[in-house]
């Protein structure tokens, strides 16, 4: 079980280049990858967001990039030879015009301007995005192992309160049953008081009793929300994304806890359910942070 909170940041020289990545991810209901790069390399994100995808589930991740520095290989030298041919007529013109040696060397029409330039050459785009994912990956690495230790804290966690929401549903179970006793005798009682001078029916009591056990009997949600605990259980050992179903399941928990809530009719027993949905609550909370 992962945390969808991580940073994980990496950083290599590749052909005279120095690329650095840095990714970071905060909670998110989806995925959401943004990619930060300086705008010539552009042609980077969609590599970056495929990479991120495979990796990430859930999650808005920023992924930040730095390449510093170029290769000789990025500078080209273009010669322009039809200038260079004018300025060699035209100095050869010169010096027949003033009798002067025509000395012109090279080096020295190399030197006249616009006859040599530089020009930044075009990136090889697919060698770089190469590099550049490779770098992502190992950023990746550090951010899986960071949010992997914090999946572990939010797992502790989640299974402590579903400690304690089993020891909770224990003590709603055995105050159940006792509540319906509790119910007999009060109406009993009851009964006895207002009929003081008239014979009370026993049978009437007993079917008045099994109507309110049958009314408030909440054997069906204990049952069920011991069976979604068991499945937490199982789904915090999960490797997979399971940030989506535990929201799904602690619903199914909380609609439980409700309806025992809507039939306890007993002092005790709402009390419990108040601490039972107050746990529920805070493993609610932690799962937002699950992938």
């Amino acid at each position: 079980m992962k945390s969808m909170t991580g940073y994980g940041r990496a950083r290599m020289a590749i052909d005279g280049r120095e690329i650095s990545v840095e990714v970071r991810a905060v909670n998110h209901r989806y995925l959401d990858v943004n990619v930060k790069c300086p705008r010539a390399y552009n042609f980077l994100e969609e590599a970056l967001k495929k990479a991120a995808g495979e990796r990430i589930a859930r999650g808005k991740v920023d992924i930040f990039v730095q390449i510093i520095g170029n290769s000789t290989d990025d500078v080209v030298v273009k010669v322009n030879i039809s200038l260079a041919q004018h300025y060699l007529t035209a100095l050869r013109s010169l010096s027949e015009a003033t009798g002067l040696a025509n000395d012109v060397s090279l080096l020295t029409l190399a030197k006249m301007p616009e006859v040599l330039t530089e020009e930044q050459a075009e990136p090889d785009t697919e060698k770089l995005t190469q590099d550049v994912v490779s770098v992502f990956h190992l950023a990746a690495d550090e951010f899986e192992g960071m949010r992997g230790r914090e999946g572990e804290k939010l797992a502790d966690d989640v299974r402590f309160r579903k400690q304690t929401i089993i020891g909770l549903l224990e003590q709603v179970e055995a105050r159940a049953p006792q509540r319906t006793i509790e119910y007999r005798e009060k109406l009993e009682k009851r009964m006895q008081e207002l009929l003081s001078d008239t014979t009370i029916d026993a049978q009437r009591i007993l079917t008045e009793a099994a109507v309110f056990a049958d009314r408030t009997a909440i054997d069906e949600e204990t049952v069920r929300l011991r069976s979604h605990l068991s499945q937490l259980e199982q789904m915090l050992c999960d490797d997979k994304p399971i940030g989506r179903k535990l929201d799904f399941l602690v619903q199914e928990m909380n609609r439980e806890s409700n309806t025992i809530g809507s039939k306890a009719n007993d002092v005790t027993l709402s009390k419990l359910v108040v601490e039972l949905k107050s746990e529920i609550e805070k493993i609610r909370e932690q799962i937002q942070n699950i992938e």
